[in-house]
């Protein structure tokens, strides 16, 4: 399945998408066609974007072509703890197909609601990597420039 991202100036938005919401950068706007500027191709899918209310969160992180494969294998082989996690609605795991930089889409009922999954157990499990010799973010050769994050509200 393809899904395509397209950034608007807030308040305009076309009529057909799985959803749209306003941030800090404007309107997205996210389909499940090609039809968007920034297209990507789902590789891992839980919950149904269509129609999502709430509060939207953007992990998005550029990773050089050699480390394509190792980024994704630890997304794929993830603990998948996020899914019974209060307030969790949708996970996408978004391969870039036009750029360097995938996607890690998440939908919560609010924004408490992934507040309070970022100070969870399952949380730290998912990341009791992160700052090791064996974490993917020491991994610096893969990593062209540094991850960010956008939200939006649904």
């Amino acid at each position: 399945m393809t899904v395509s991202i397209t950034y608007l100036e807030t308040g305009t938005a076309p009529e057909a998408a799985a959803f749209t919401g306003t941030g800090e950068k404007g309107t997205i706007v996210l389909h499940e066609s090609d039809a968007g500027e920034m297209k990507y191709e789902v590789l891992d899918a839980v919950g149904e974007l269509t129609g999502a209310k709430g509060f939207a969160v953007l992990n998005n992180i550029p990773v050089k072509e050699e480390g394509r494969e190792q980024f994704e294998q630890r997304f794929l082989n993830r603990a998948r703890l996020i899914e019974n996690e209060p307030g969790f609605q949708v996970f996408r795991l978004l391969r870039p197909l036009t750029d360097d930089t995938y996607v890690v889409l998440t939908i919560w009922d609010d924004e408490a609601s992934f507040k309070a999954w970022q100070q969870s157990q399952s949380y730290n499990k998912a990341h009791q990597k992160r700052h090791t010799p064996e974490g993917i973010d020491q991994q610096v050769s893969i990593f062209p420039r540094p991850s960010f994050v956008t939200t939006f509200a649904l």
